[in-house]
Parts: C-alpha cells; sequence; structure tokens
C-alpha cells in the first residue's frame, strides 16, 4: 500500500505555490548573474528566512514551519526550478535544523535554531575529509577533552558554506579505538582562534553554493559545544541523511523540470525547414521522455519523503530516489542542450547553466555508486519488496 500524506492537501498547495512565486519572482532573475560572478545570495536568504522557506520540518513550538519531509520536498524542487544553489542552502538549513531538533539540548536550540533558520547565521554541515568522503568512517578529525572542555584538531574539505559560514557542526573522533561508535558531533563557532579558512572553490555548476576547506588547529571548545551524546555522532550524523537524500532528489527533479519547460518553450518558438521544430518527431519524443522521467523521479522522491513522515522503514526508497533523481537530472539536462542545439552549448542560456548544475546530483549526499549500494544491502536483508 503506498503511504499517505499527513496534512492536507492545501497546505502542501499553498506552501508549492509560495515558493514556486519566490523561485520565479526572485530566484530565476538573478540565477545567470549569481552563477557568472559564484556570488552568495545573501539578500535572497534574509528573504526566504523571512517567509518560512528554511527550517520547514522544525517545529512550530521551536520557530520553524512545523511540517513534514514531504513539504520540504515540494519546496526543495520549487526553489531548485528558480536556481539549485538556492534549494542547497534549504537543504542544508534544513539538516542542521534536524540535528537540533532532535538532539540538541534546551539551550543549545534556543541559542541557534532561531538565527539558522532566520539565515542571520550562516551554518556549516562538516564531515568530509581528505580521506573520509563516501567512507565516514574513516574521519581523522579529533576532539580530545581538555580541561573543562576539548581541543579540536583536523580538516575538513568540500564544505558547503565554509568561506562564509559563522558556525560549524563538526564531526570528530572522540574515541580513537572505538570506530564509528568513538564520533560526537560539535557546534563549532568558526571564528574561534585555531580556526583558517581555504579559499573558495571555483566550480562547474551550483556555483553560487560556496564550497570550501576548514582547519582546526588546537581550537578550544567548551563542554556545551557538544551536540547529543558523546560516542554517537556517526549515528546522529547519518540519521539525517535519509531527509538529505529526499531533498538532493527533489532539488534534481527541480533541474531537470526547469530543463523541460525552457526545451518545450524553445521547441514551440524555434523554427527549422519552415516550422516549428516541435513538429518534428524526434524532439516530441525527446521531450515526452522528459516528462516521464521528471514524473518518475518525482514520484519516488515524494513516496520516499511520505514514508519517512508516516514513520517507515525508508532507507532504501531513499537511496533509490536520490539515486533515479541525480542520474534523470544529468540526461534530461542534456536532452535539453540537445534540444536548443548550439544555443544550449552557450554561456547565458539556461539549459547550459542546469545541465552543470545537475552534475553534483550524482556526487553530493553519497554518490550513485553508495546508493545503489545501500539499495543492494536492503534488497539482501529484506528481500525484493523494498
Amino acid at each position: 500500500m503506498l503511504p499517505i500524506p499527513k496534512n492536507d492537501p492545501e497546505t502542501y498547495q499553498q506552501i508549492q505555490d509560495m515558493a514556486r512565486k519566490f523561485a520565479d519572482d526572485v530566484i530565476r532573475p538573478a540565477a545567470e548573474k549569481l552563477d557568472h560572478d559564484e556570488s552568495f545570495p545573501g539578500a535572497i536568504y534574509q528573504q526566504m528566512g523571512e517567509l518560512g522557506l528554511f527550517g520547514i520540518t522544525v517545529p512550530d513550538t521551536l520557530g520553524g514551519v512545523g511540517l513534514d519531509s514531504y513539504a520540504y520536498a515540494i519546496v526543495m524542487e520549487e526553489l531548485s526550478r528558480g536556481y539549485a544553489s538556492v534549494a542547497d542552502q534549504c537543504g542544508l538549513v534544513e539538516l542542521i535544523g534536524t540535528l537540533l531538533t532532535r538532539y540538541g539540548t534546551p539551550e543549545q536550540q534556543e541559542s541557534w535554531i532561531p538565527d539558522v533558520i532566520s539565515a542571520r547565521k550562516k551554518v556549516a554541515y562538516c564531515i568530509t575529509e581528505a580521506e573520509a568522503g563516501s567512507d565516514v568512517s574513516g574521519i581523522k578529525t579529533t576532539a580530545i577533552r581538555h580541561g573543562g572542555g576539548w581541543k579540536l584538531n583536523g580538516g575538513k574539505i568540500w564544505i558547503h558554506n565554509a568561506p562564509v559560514a559563522n558556525v560549524g557542526f563538526v564531526l570528530a573522533r572522540t574515541d580513537p579505538v572505538a570506530g564509528k561508535r568513538g564520533m560526537s558531533i560539535f557546534i563549532v563557532p568558526l571564528d574561534a582562534p585555531g580556526i583558517s579558512r581555504g579559499p573558495k572553490e571555483h566550480k562547474m555548476g551550483q556555483r553560487a553554493s560556496q564550497v570550501g576547506a576548514l582547519q582546526f588547529d588546537d581550537v578550544g571548545l567548551s563542554q556545551d559545544s557538544l551536540l547529543g551524546q558523546e560516542g554517537r555522532g556517526f549515528h546522529m550524523m547519518m540519521s539525517v541523511l535519509e531527509k538529505g537524500r529526499v531533498g538532493i532528489g527533489a532539488l534534481a527533479v527541480g533541474i531537470a523540470q526547469a530543463g523541460l519547460e525552457a526545451a518545450l518553450e524553445y521547441a514551440q518558438t524555434r523554427m527549422q525547414f519552415g516550422q516549428k521544430i516541435a513538429a518534428n518527431q524526434g524532439i516530441q519524443w525527446m521531450l515526452a521522455d522528459m516528462a516521464k522521467e521528471i514524473t518518475a523521479a518525482r514520484g519516488l522522491v515524494h513516496r520516499a519523503a511520505i514514508m519517512i513522515d508516516n514513520g517507515e522503514p525508508a532507507n532504501a526508497a531513499c537511496s533509490m530516489a536520490k539515486c533515479f533523481a541525480g542520474d534523470m537530472a544529468v540526461a534530461q539536462t542534456a536532452n535539453a542542450v540537445q534540444i536548443f542545439g548550439g544555443s544550449g552549448y552557450i554561456r547565458g542560456f539556461e539549459v547550459e547553466r542546469l545541465y552543470r548544475d545537475a552534475k553534483i546530483c550524482q556526487i553530493y549526499e553519497g554518490t550513485q555508486q553508495i546508493q545503489r549500494t545501500v539499495i543492494a544491502r536492503e534488497l539482501l536483508k529484506n528481500g525484493a519488496r523494498i
């Protein structure tokens, strides 16, 4: 039986309408310049905070919107139609908001959640290291007890918001011999002594999403910087990544949807051989395949989100959604470029940017190969119906 959304349809329609209008009126008109300049769209994030487009699933008692993963997926897709870099920020805030909601003390929640979901504070989710990407268990950053607190040492790479963030949520090893059970999460103000930042990386796509390195050299942390239980950091980080995969799946759908809309409009205006290229059956079939694949990906993303909301085991469903949607976005934005022909290969045409933006969806939040490994593991453990 298919899972059923928890809220009434009107609620989801209202938040979709709001996110779509904001994407069309504010995000999309700025996307080309943001991509060209690789600039951080702080003013847009301020507006999103005021509208309640951050912290979709954070309870309203903590200042969030108080909705669910299904609503989050809807918002992510609509924002990504405008520009995936902006949606990516929404996804980052959602993961941090979820960590604080589930594991933060009342004092930590009060200190951080209002500023994070209003965009007054910029956050970084600090896991990846040079030898710990897909294999999170390989992290070498350490936090050692020192006096009444901790000393943090190590380095992180490819960290979203690292060049601009005010605070990092850092996964570090607190017990060197306990493997995955020896990691903890720390809330780290990134202006603390001993912290240095690498330069902003110049990326293929999603170029307004700032990425860089962080280095920690004997950074002193207070005892209350520990988030949740000591030694449970790996499991805490992993516990929010199901929602993360739903978010990236929805983001990928939004990229592809923008590509379809652009390709459909272009095909109905571009003239060749005395007729619109949309009259060509080959073009019609490309458009039909784009619509078919996008709809299938959206269905997988929504199914996974609703399973999370209903408390059902969703590990395989989230990996399927992210994997299928990421591959789909790359393939279908390539089709959008093809329909545009030579124009699609030129900077300044939206589909050229969409094609570049799509590629990272096959890499971050767990590579497609890791997602397939997760799916296969669930098949072997639970059987063919997952």
